[in-house]
């Protein structure tokens, strides 16, 4: 089985190529057949399904940690409390001018009262006014009062009138205002309340806590690390595989995994996703798996060893890789003498390659392990 990825084989198959050629010593091996395997070597760690880290919205203090390591919650579960004297106020002052504002637009409102008395004061003289009017209009007809008379409760009543009109505006004015101060009071405590809301920090899922950072009476800033949160019913693998065999890597492969918390078990997962992106430090890229069945233990971030599968073969003619020379040819050995020959391959891994061409099962061949 190949377990890490392995370069300049070339060169080194080249050097014992070229030693055999001073020196035509080297060992008798027989080809074995057996089931072969040919797979690229991963590393990685196991990570819950949604695992992710919850980080402080706000500054402040922790008051509450409801929550510990390991335990079970469900989503919007709290898990801390986080208090700012600052946040208090202004949460205080918010609910206030929402008060405030709500009395200001209610039918008890006192400015809308004194606004709306003004008005029905004003509508009262006016519609007296408009009386007065009315018959001095008519007294001015039958010529039974005087010209002044007459204007004078003319204009009263277009001064009424106007009053009223004024009187009208001013109460529509004020209370679309209040409406208006009323809908920015509520919009500034909701404001206020969803900021209070951050003070409480949540889990996202039904899960467990994997891990918590801070304690009560502890101080918190935005975006500082709190708690890693994941569901504990599902893992996956998180794993690195080098660049140069990602290419060999397709969604749906089998993948061994060795984790090295049970040491006495191998686990199987599938390929699920293969990411684009290459870590320029180790020039790896990410792959992730899926894990097939249960862990027997409900922990992330355990290290694991992996090979992922490429083929593999129940039946296969192995030779060791120290007998295979560049260019893909052996040297057999015969009654008449050793003679180089042009085989095909298949499988490889670390030490072994298969011939699927070239020889047969008990083909004696020379192996150059004890070449001096």
């Amino acid at each position: 089985m190949d377990t890490r990825p392995i370069r300049n084989r070339t060169t080194i198959l080249g050097l014992l190529f070229v030693a055999y050629s001073c020196n035509n010593r080297g060992d008798v091996v027989t080809p074995v057949v057996k089931p072969l395997m040919e797979a690229v070597y991963a590393s990685g760690f196991v990570v819950s399904e949604d695992e992710h880290q919850i980080f402080s919205e706000v500054d402040g203090t922790i008051t509450a940690k409801l929550a510990n390591d390991g335990d079970v919650v469900s989503k919007d579960a709290p898990i801390f409390i986080i208090e700012s004297g600052q946040q208090s106020a202004r949460f205080r002052i918010a609910k206030e001018n929402y008060e405030l504002a709500l009395r200001n637009k209610s039918d008890n409102s006192p400015v809308l009262h004194e606004l709306s008395a003004a008005a029905d004061a004003a509508k009262s003289k006016m519609e007296f006014d408009s009386i007065n009017a009315e018959r001095y209009t008519n007294l001015w007809n039958q010529r039974a009062t005087t010209r002044v008379e007459y204007d004078r409760y003319i204009l009263l009543y277009k001064n009424s009138r106007n009053e009223y009109t004024a009187q009208n505006s001013r109460l529509r004015r004020m209370k679309d205002q209040v409406a208006l101060e009323l809908q920015n009071a509520t919009n500034q405590l909701k404001i206020a309340g969803d900021e209070s809301g951050k003070y409480i920090v949540k889990s996202e899922v039904d899960g467990r806590i994997f891990k918590t950072v801070k304690e009560k009476g502890e101080l918190v800033r935005r975006s500082e690390l709190l708690a890693v949160v994941g569901r504990d019913t599902g893992f996956y693998l998180q794993l690195s595989v080098d660049e140069l065999d990602i290419q060999r890597i397709k969604e749906g492969q089998t993948v061994l995994v060795k984790i090295d918390a049970f040491p006495d078990k191998i686990f199987h997962a599938k390929v699920r996703k293969i990411y684009p992106m290459v870590n320029r430090q180790q020039q790896s890229l990410r792959v992730d798996a899926v894990l097939e069945g249960k862990l027997p233990e409900s922990y992330s971030g355990l290290a694991v060893e992996a090979n992922i599968v490429i083929r593999q073969k129940e039946k296969a003619i192995v030779v060791p890789k120290t007998a295979l020379l560049p260019g893909d040819s052996v040297i057999i050995k015969t009654d008449d003498g050793d003679i180089k020959i042009h085989v095909t391959t298949g499988i490889k891994t670390l030490d072994e390659v298969e011939i699927t061409e070239g020889i047969k099962a008990d083909q004696p061949l020379v192996s150059f392990t004890t070449i001096h």
